[in-house]
């Protein structure tokens, strides 16, 4: 079962395309399932994330703002597949 990430953007936006290609590096790597969301497209997600763009989840969890490498990213993907196989929460 693929990760499903969550990432909340904006247009013109250096750190959202940052975190994209991060994303999208790891992506090649590990398989995942990415949706993007930008915030301007509706005025409850501006509001909630307007100021802190971008955000990651991670399986509805809130895992990294504004930036992340692809180690960090990694890691962190590998402790949410641990966590949905064995039912242990690694953290």
């Amino acid at each position: 079962m693929n990760a499903k990430l969550k990432l909340y953007t904006r247009k013109d936006c250096c750190l959202c395309d940052e975190m994209k290609a991060v994303v999208r590096q790891v992506a090649a790597k590990i398989p995942l399932d990415l949706e993007e969301i930008d915030v301007d497209g509706a005025a409850e997600l501006c509001e909630e994330f307007g100021a802190e763009v971008p955000v990651l989840f991670i399986d509805g969890r809130k895992a990294f703002k504004y930036r992340v490498t692809p180690r960090e990213l990694e890691r962190k993907l590998k402790q949410s597949k641990f966590h949905c196989s064995s039912g242990i929460s690694v953290n």
